[in-house]
């Protein structure tokens, strides 16, 4: 790689590196959202709802499209980060706050 290409290169990872900060601030807040529902509910069984996540993953679809992102990676994305709350769900749901 070229001196030149080494110097872009820092300087775009630079912008991800800050990218990824505003990323885990968003996913804070949206864990902290995640909780205060997980207190709302009263039984396991509701911690999955297979509707909710078809419509979350159509919606992301049609947004992505939109914004010219390709939707395979958004979808995995958003399949990951649901199914990993749920797992946070699972695992938290005897130690919620009444």
């Amino acid at each position: 790689m070229s001196p030149k290409n080494k110097k872009k290169l820092l300087i775009l990872r630079k912008k991800l590196d800050l990218i990824d900060d505003k990323l885990l601030n968003l996913l804070k807040i949206r864990s902290d959202h995640v909780k205060e529902v997980l207190y709302l509910k009263e039984f396991k069984k509701e911690i999955i709802d297979k509707k909710r996540i078809n419509i979350i993953l159509k919606n992301i679809k049609k947004k992505s499209i939109k914004k010219k992102i390709d939707p395979k990676i958004s979808n995995r994305i958003w399949k990951n980060m649901i199914y990993a709350f749920i797992e946070f769900e699972f695992n938290n749901f005897k130690k919620r706050k009444k």
